[in-house]
Order: C-alpha cells, then sequence, then structure tokens
C-alpha cells in the first residue's frame, strides 16, 4: 500500500510548538533539523542517518536534501516500520518533511530551508526537482511563497555564512515572509559541535526584532549527526 507522506507528515502547527523553544542546547542531542543524505551531497544512507538519530535520542528531526525528499521518504518509511515494533516504538524520533532550496536575496545566492510542507503540493513540485531552479521561481519570495502554500514553514538557513550580512538578509527575508532563522550554527565546524556564540547573539537579537522562530542543525554531511563534515 502507498504511503501518504502528505498525512503521515508532522503538523507546522507542532513544529512551530517546538521552534518556539529551541535554544542553543536543543542542537545536536535533542532536536536537528538540518542534515543530508546521500540523494544529495551527504554521505549517510537515509536509514543510518535513523540509527543515528535513534541512538542519539533526538526527540525530532528534518532532512533537509537540496532540491529533493527522496531521502526523506525513504526514513519515513523506515521510521514507520519501526513504529510496528513495540519495543522500539517509545524511541522513534519524531519527523517532519524538509528541503534546502538555493534562492536568490539581495542579488547573492542564499538557501532556504522548507520544513512541514505538503511534499505532493503542487507549489513545492518546482524545488523538488534535484537542481537549483532560475528565473522567477529562483527568487526568494517566490521560494517563500511556494514553501507556505505547501503548508510548510520557510527557515533563513546559516545567516551569517554569505557574501551580504546577515544584518541585511534578515530583514530582507522578513519582508519577504521568512518565518525563521537558523540561529544555532556552528561556523567553524568545531568539534564537538556547538554553534557559534557571536554569530548565534547577533543573530538571535534581529529574529527576537523581527517575531522570528530560532532553529538549529548540525548541517551534517559526512557520517556522524554530531558534527557537519
Amino acid at each position: 500500500m502507498a504511503v501518504d507522506f502528505a498525512q503521515t507528515s508532522a503538523s507546522s502547527q507542532s513544529l512551530k510548538q517546538i521552534f518556539h523553544k529551541i535554544n542553543a542546547q536543543s542542537c545536536p542531542r535533542y532536536f536537528n533539523f538540518h542534515m543530508h543524505t546521500v540523494h544529495s551531497d551527504g554521505k549517510l544512507q537515509p536509514e543510518e542517518l535513523v540509527q543515528q538519530a535513534i541512538a542519539i535520542g533526538l526527540n525530532g528531526l528534518a532532512i533537509t536534501d537540496h532540491h529533493t525528499v527522496d531521502g526523506y521518504r525513504v526514513a519515513r518509511h523506515y521510521l514507520d516500520v519501526l513504529k510496528l515494533k513495540p519495543h522500539l516504538k517509545h524511541i522513534v524520533p519524531e519527523v517532519w518533511t524538509g528541503v534546502e532550496i538555493n534562492a536568490n536575496l539581495l542579488n547573492i545566492d542564499v538557501h532556504i530551508l522548507g520544513y512541514a510542507f505538503q511534499p505532493e503540493h503542487f507549489s513545492i513540485a518546482p524545488y523538488l526537482q534535484r537542481k537549483t531552479t532560475v528565473g522567477k521561481i529562483y527568487q526568494a519570495e517566490n521560494v517563500i511563497a511556494a514553501i507556505h502554500q505547501a503548508g510548510g514553514l520557510a527557515v533563513l538557513a546559516h545567516p551569517a555564512r554569505y557574501k551580504r550580512s546577515h544584518q541585511e538578509l534578515i530583514p530582507a527575508a522578513v519582508s519577504l515572509g521568512i518565518d525563521g532563522v537558523e540561529a544555532f550554527y556552528a561556523y567553524n565546524n568545531p568539534n564537538p559541535w556547538r554553534p557559534s556564540l557571536k554569530e548565534a547573539t547577533e543573530v538571535q537579537i534581529l529574529a527576537n526584532r523581527h517575531g522570528l522562530f530560532n532553529t538549529c542543525g548540525t548541517d551534517t554531511h559526512g557520517l556522524s549527526l554530531l558534527q557537519r563534515l
């Protein structure tokens, strides 16, 4: 029987409640909202990612492969199978749909994270083709609108990592309807993983000023969910 991923995906409302509580200690031991699998530029199979998430004890996660939800689909199915086993059901983390989308904001390329959207919705389809879009749909306002139309939340990824300052980019994203910012991010890939204090503080100030959610994620591309690379 085919799985209805739109129905099985946790709702954006439940994710909003969690985002309201995210702080510097939330990642990577309790939640992780930025990670990649072999379905984009990561090294982990989706099943391996889920196994690590359970071993770490994550309460919730989102796989954010670039321009695809194929990794999410595999992980979602694997988690649903695990939930059928009584001895595992209580340790299976919540999972939300996720994707990382390239977009033009203030004439530079930025990454926008989409969460808890309906992956079968027509509005998000152009952004799930495994490649960066071009033209009007590449513009940040259209990316954000598409995520919203699909019932999801839009977050500016690693806002202090671009060619223009987060002091410029965040207000610009706010004017286009962004919901949150990835406030807790490790810019220098420290071991153990920890959010960069200076950038996190500055981004949180802007988020609070503009009424945005603060999110966190390791941006894992390697073989450990406790590191970026």
